[in-house]
């Protein structure tokens, strides 16, 4: 308020409420305007409308008399017109029309001689609306036309009976300056000009004037048979400043010296203010600049000991506690805990759901471990998916336990993120002070392997470190890094598991394992391996190779005994996320020039329901190329008959954890035979793997399972042994009597 610009800005102020005020009410004195113009238009319009009406019905009354008098003489017509020309004084003549359209009569005869013999159908446009109203015994108007008298005129047509009765037309004919004369209003036609306008065209104007005021105007139809004619006013400059008001430019006046008035005043208070805030300034001048240092200062501790997405304690203060933690249970002789927490399947909701989702669920899970925090136990955000917590003062392990628990307690009610509720597990690895190490560095990359053991035991778990786990780390390191060169090296191969039909007794189909034959260790089975490409992102390069190889093979089979071969191969969820997958199988088998229906393609339940709506869409492309689809291990993941309605599913395979119990179990051998029945149900093949025994073979062909696969049959074996194999007979196992 103490601005040099506030005075200003009143004044400005005020003067756009003037000028808003004289706006308002000059707008409004022009809507004023505007519509006693179109008044004035409408009631022109209207007077237009009704005299014109009357002078059509007269002619059509003198139309109506000559069809009933169909002997009237030339002498009594003549008179009968004479009287119309007198009485309406509109009329520059009345003419009796013959049924070829030549003018035969004509009143007044003296000044019209030569229109006497004159053809009305002057156009085509003309004759076929003389037609059309002699048929319909409609008078017709021609519109505004040059007159053979000469001039500007228009013409009303009464036909004299209608069809084939008709005896030509009763015509009156206006000149178009009398006939605006007489029929518009006087006082209009002496203040306005005026347009008429036939379809949009000017066709006449009257009152021609330069002192017109081009900002006003107002045009009104006109409402007469077969004519699309409109009136346009438009008035004076005398007329338009006669009808404003002086209200604008007073109240604009008025209150610009009010403004001026307030303006002043204001710049005489802020003289006197600021004699009284000169002294004030410094004061708050220097109690801000203390304020900020101090919040400067909060803000410096609360980022450096803060993480800003949870509120929990960061990473960096964590571990200069925790060293800070150690060296005090060392005087005291005391244990410390710590305990390294990794959400399950985060990573996957974060891609599906997106970041926000991600971040949303990180606050939702740190508000609830922040509960546990108390002079004990500390709890920190270390980044990503994972969370560590400090346990100080321990007498005994089973605090560290019961700590476990509370924390597993945290995640048992699903978390509402984004208004859906969705239900998190964690994995923990645990390390303890002093048996795990005596500093903290070391003490958290312990944590951090007892947490990885525990995530391959199955997640939603805890693993405490033990020793020897360093050692299994350091080998599971190097054994990444060799994997690295296994592509490259060419030390992977497939193996094939043969698959037997038990409906022929004959070996169809093949299942692709792969194997790493490692140069020191020798052949690395896919357990150990594969985990780790997964999580190294190399599995995408290793699945890719795996569907070149099969492809390949079935190249090489032609020609042989196992040309007939179907090639099941295994991919994993995250080959499934990538967009190339589809393009890599096309390739494959156009390159091998194998057909499509020679490929099986097996995921597990999980991966089928791992982002629903991305996969659904990548395992219909696959399935339209001609690929089958198989399901491994049906029953022991998420299991639901709603995915098998979805999904265009080929083969289920039972896991082998049924088939092995079936025999002792009954419960196995009940889940078992329903699974088959359901696979039936919906025209699904169905395979049994892990088959070892007759008994579990005769039970499958007992209850017509499709095909079985394990060591009864077959254990996996080169692809040359197979060829060996299939060749002898040596795999091939008829039905039994009484079989399918």
């Amino acid at each position: 308020m103490l601005s040099p610009a506030f005075p200003v800005l009143i004044l400005l102020i005020f003067l756009a409420l003037a000028a808003g005020l004289r706006f308002g009410l000059s707008h409004q004195d022009s809507s004023q305007i505007q519509a006693s113009l179109a008044n004035e238009a409408k009631a022109m319009a209207r007077h237009l409308e009704r005299e014109f009406t009357i002078h059509a019905e007269a002619i059509n009354r003198m139309a109506a008399r000559l069809e009933a008098d169909a002997d009237m003489t030339e002498a009594t017509w003549r008179a009968d017109a004479r009287a119309y020309l007198r009485d309406f004084g509109t009329f520059q003549a009345i003419e009796w029309i013959d049924r070829n359209f030549v003018i035969r009569w004509l009143e007044p005869y003296v000044g019209n001689e030569e229109v006497i013999g004159y053809n009305v159908a002057f156009s085509e446009q003309r004759r076929q609306a003389l037609e059309s109203a002699r048929r319909d015994g409609h008078y017709d108007i021609s519109g505004v036309i040059d007159l053979k008298q000469g001039g500007k005129g228009m013409v009303i047509y009464a036909p004299v009976g209608r069809g084939d009765h008709n005896n030509g037309f009763i015509a009156g004919v206006f000149r178009m300056e009398t006939l605006a004369r007489q029929l518009l209003d006087r006082r209009v036609l002496q203040t306005f000009q005026i347009d008429i306008r036939d379809r949009g065209r000017l066709s006449y104007q009257l009152n021609q004037s330069d002192n017109i005021h081009t900002g006003f105007a107002h045009t009104e139809s006109v409402d007469l048979p077969t004519l699309d004619w409109s009136l346009t006013l438009s008035p004076p400059l005398p007329w338009v400043e006669e009808q404003r008001s002086d209200w604008p430019q007073v109240t604009f006046f008025s209150l610009l010296f009010i403004g001026v008035l307030t303006s002043l005043s204001t710049l005489l208070v802020q003289l006197i203010l600021k004699r009284n805030q000169a002294l004030l300034k410094t004061r708050k001048e220097l109690e801000r600049e203390i304020h900020q240092r101090k919040r400067i200062q909060q803000d410096l501790a609360r980022l450096e000991s803060t993480d800003t997405l949870t509120g929990l304690a960061n990473r960096r203060f964590f571990m200069e506690d925790l060293a800070h933690t150690l060296s005090i249970a060392d005087r005291q002789m005391r244990q410390v805990a710590l305990i390294m927490l990794d959400l399950d399947r985060f990573q996957t909701l974060n891609d599906s759901l997106g970041h926000q989702f991600g971040d949303e669920l990180l606050i939702k899970v740190s508000e609830r471990l922040n509960h546990l925090s108390n002079e004990c136990v500390l709890v920190a955000y270390s980044g990503g998916d994972e969370f560590m917590l400090c346990q100080q003062q321990l007498d005994d392990i089973d605090e560290v336990i019961n700590l476990i628990g509370q924390v597993k307690q945290c995640f048992q009610e699903p978390f509402l993120v984004q208004g859906e509720r969705h239900q998190i597990t964690a994995t923990l690895g645990v390390a303890v002070y002093p048996q795990s190490g005596l500093d903290a560095d070391t003490l958290l990359r312990n944590a951090d392997i007892a947490l990885y053991r525990a995530k391959e035991q199955g997640r939603n778990s805890y693993q405490f470190y033990t020793e020897g786990m360093q050692e299994r780390e350091v080998m599971r390191l190097q054994l990444d890094k060799d994997l690295s060169q296994a592509l490259a090296n060419n030390e992977l191969s497939l193996y094939y598991q043969p698959q037997l039909n038990l409906e022929t007794g004959a070996i169809d189909s093949v299942e692709a394992l792969i194997r790493w034959h490692h140069p020191r260790r020798g052949l690395v089975p896919p357990a150990e391996f594969i985990p780790l490409a997964e999580e190294s992102g190399r599995i995408r390069d290793i699945g890719r190779w795996v569907i070149q190889a099969a492809c390949n093979q079935l190249a090489q089979w032609r020609g042989t005994p196992c040309e007939h071969l179907r090639i099941a191969i295994n991919l994993s969820g995250r080959e499934l996320e990538n967009e190339d997958l589809v393009d890599d199988l096309r390739q494959s088998l156009l390159n091998a020039g194998i057909a499509p229906n020679r490929l099986e393609v097996e995921l597990t339940e999980e991966s089928y329901i791992r982002n629903i709506e991305h996969n659904h869409n990548q395992l219909a492309r696959i399935h339209d190329l001609g690929i089958h689809l198989a399901i491994d291990d049906f029953g022991v993941g998420y299991s639901s008959l709603g995915y098998l309605r979805d999904f265009p599913v080929d083969v289920l395979k039972i896991d082998r954890s049924f088939i092995t119990d079936v025999p002792q179990r009954h419960e196995s051998g009940i889940i078992t035979r329903a699974v088959i029945s359901l696979a039936h149900n919906l025209g699904i093949r169905v395979i049994a793997e892990g088959v070892e025994t007759e008994e579990q073979l005769a039970f499958l062909k007992r209850y017509r399972c499709h095909l079985a696969q394990g060591y009864l049959i077959s254990r996996p074996m080169p692809a040359a042994e197979l060829e060996r194999a299939l060749a002898a007979g040596l795999l091939v196992t008829g039905p039994e009597d009484g079989g399918l």
